[in-house]
């Protein structure tokens, strides 16, 4: 059996503040929070990320929400904890709309003006701020790292807040499977989906990224493959739980998860945006079963890097 080709997982106590600061010099680090609707959670993500590294230590640069046609109260909370926010749907509109949390973070990457940049969910509701030194620090500290991924404790909440079962059920019946069969060097990842991730801005800029929930798995896969999976680092950062989704809105997420996979194992080419598959799930009702159709996008954005007029921070 080959053993994993992926580095030990390291601990966020592994990386000091103070040397942290150090190590980052005069390179600007942006935490990106992709939110859609998430007015609950949101400004408590931000207010304490501002606390933490802006106010008492200065590590954070630009701390940036990017909201998606949120039709409650997110923007006006994020805005209200301390977030510069932005509308995905304003940034480059000359390209063309999409949606997704894909498409937010690679809107980000016309906006903010981040070396490293960070990736936080706006749906935490058990986390800690030690959250970014931990995602940040391999990149800060070792130049062979391109790409960070959260590893934690992932309990299932119940719609009592009680602990029900372990998470990631998109990870095990999907994304585990998928390494497992066409990217075995990458199943020491702990979180493949993970949604607190870090990576080298002129890394992002340069791959494809899926505009829905593709986006985690699709960077995973991509860095490996141009780097090795020696360039992957995990961080231990202890407990994390949010707002879990009923087992009917996992079927699009899936979707997307393996459409982006199978785009970069040779099954199918890279989708233009805007590509949109049908995905035909049942309920039962009066007359017995009935179709409940749905339709994930699948399309990927190109490269920032190649899209005409990209400029980091619309400079």
């Amino acid at each position: 059996m080959t053993e994993p080709a992926v580095p030990p997982i390291r601990r966020w106590s592994d990386y000091p503040v103070e040397s942290l600061l150090a190590a980052k010099g005069d390179q600007r680090l942006s935490v990106v929070i992709p939110a859609r609707d998430e007015q609950d959670s949101v400004g408590d993500v931000v207010a304490a990320l501002r606390h933490a590294w802006v106010e008492q230590t200065p590590l954070i640069d630009e701390l940036v929400v990017i909201d998606s046609d949120s039709v409650d109260d997110t923007v006006e909370v994020a805005r209200a904890a301390g977030a510069i926010v932005h509308s995905a749907k304003d940034i480059r509109p000359d390209l063309g709309p999409a949606e997704g949390k894909g498409e937010a973070l690679w809107k980000a990457l016309h906006v903010v003006t981040g070396d490293v940049l960070a990736f936080i969910d706006a749906d935490l509701v058990e986390w800690g701020s030690h959250f970014v030194p931990g995602l940040v620090g391999p990149l800060l500290t070792d130049p062979t790292v391109q790409l960070v991924k959260a590893v934690y404790d992932r309990p299932l909440l119940d719609a009592a807040g009680q602990e029900a079962e372990s998470g990631g059920r998109v990870t095990e019946l999907v994304a585990r499977p998928l390494i497992a069969l066409h990217r075995p060097a990458l199943c020491g990842i702990v979180q493949p989906l993970a949604g607190e991730w870090a990576i080298r801005r002129d890394v992002f800029a340069s791959l494809s990224v899926p505009t829905g929930y593709g986006v985690e798995i699709a960077a995973l896969i991509d860095i490996a493959d141009r780097f090795g999976a020696g360039a992957i680092a995990q961080v231990d950062l202890g407990r994390r739980a949010h707002r879990n989704r009923r087992h009917d809105t996992l079927g699009p997420m899936a979707v997307q998860v393996l459409a982006a996979a199978e785009a970069r194992c040779g099954v199918r080419p890279v989708p233009a945006v805007p590509t949109h598959v049908e995905l035909t799930q049942f309920v039962r009702g009066a007359a017995g079963f009935e179709p409940h159709v749905r339709r994930p996008a699948i399309g990927e954005r190109p490269p920032a890097c190649d899209v005409p007029g990209y400029r980091r921070g619309g400079e």
